[in-house]
């Protein structure tokens, strides 16, 4: 078997965002085990260190607070400073706000579209004159399956992802030209940190019929977007567990 199917990723550098827990933490273990060295990026950092210690050497803390401005449009130049160049970019870090809007928080409002929306564009544009300059590269952006669906529990959190999906889907567009594949991944209900914010009766119900997926199984869907032939894209991916029903 050769050293490219079983490292797929080898000598590639990756950065994902979030990076300490959930989704981001389950996507940079498996782009190191594809061989990749990965930058994980993150404002907790006990939890970042504790996550890269565990990666081993090719995995590279970044403490970052995206929500800071002057910290967000250091990304790059941080990142190139650790590893040297960039070849994947996840976009992960999110906030979550479910609920009846008229009981939402304005302030929560504004963090959540802050993280979610706004720090996604800002990263990405960030990011890719150094993709252009190399004439390759891939984003790969944490959508929602709520980016698909206008879900009644969640309407401040799916807006957010919805633009989201707008966004990977036009970026696409313009940036192909140039080498640069980006596409998202937009799972249903996945165990991590941001289901303590949902609803408990759905939560309790999502829980009863078997309704969530592991982080680990939407790292797998971005392990086979980022290993196509070049000359295929996978916009974007919608994942859901068998039992769950909208």
């Amino acid at each position: 078997m050769s050293l490219a199917s079983t490292l797929p990723l080898q000598g590639q550098v990756a950065a994902v965002t979030g990076a300490a827990s959930g989704i981001g933490l389950a996507s940079a273990r498996a782009m190191v085990q594809a061989g990749a060295r990965v930058v994980l990026v993150d404002r907790d950092q006990a939890a970042l260190d504790k996550a890269c210690a565990a990666l081993g050497p090719n995995a590279l803390p970044l403490v970052l607070d995206l929500l800071d401005a002057k910290q967000c449009a250091t990304l790059l130049q941080r990142v190139v400073e650790l590893a040297g160049r960039l070849d994947v970019f996840h976009a992960n870090a999110g906030l979550y706000v479910g609920g009846d809007l008229v009981e939402a928080d304005p302030d929560a409002i504004d963090r959540m579209l802050n993280l979610n929306v706004n720090v996604v564009m800002k990263n990405v544009h960030n990011v890719l004159p150094h993709m252009i300059e190399r004439g390759t590269g891939d984003i790969i952006v944490t959508s929602s399956l709520a980016a698909h669906f206008p879900t009644p529990w969640e309407p401040v959190y799916a807006s957010s992802k919805w633009a989201i999906n707008c966004f990977v889907q036009t970026v696409r567009r313009q940036v192909f030209k140039h080498g640069i594949r980006v596409g998202s991944i937009s799972p249903g209900p996945v165990i991590t940190s941001l289901l303590a914010d949902w609803p408990a009766d759905k939560l309790a119900e999502a829980k009863a019929k078997g309704s969530l997926l592991e982080a680990s199984e939407v790292a797998d869907v971005v392990l086979f977007m980022l290993t196509r032939p070049r000359g295929m894209t996978i916009r974007d991916v919608v994942m859901m567990p068998t039992q769950f029903d909208l």
